[in-house]
């Protein structure tokens, strides 16, 4: 049973501390991002659609409605 208060009380030690350093982490500015919502305009979000494999649907639908 002390062993288990003696693992209790480590892993809460363990937990305090990586939550203290996660604190100081954030106000030292450690998670900013200066760079990123500059660049943002750069790239495109939208991917362009594979025009052949469009062109083989509709052909194929086409045929449909004129048969």
């Amino acid at each position: 049973m002390s062993v288990m208060v003696i693992l209790i009380g480590f892993s809460l030690t363990v937990a305090i501390g990586f939550l203290i350093a996660f604190l100081w982490a954030v106000k030292s500015g450690q998670y900013d991002d200066r760079y990123t919502p500059a660049m943002r305009i750069l790239f495109d979000n939208n991917k362009p659609q594979n025009s052949k494999s469009n062109n083989k649907h509709t052909n194929k639908t086409n045929k449909q409605l004129t048969s």
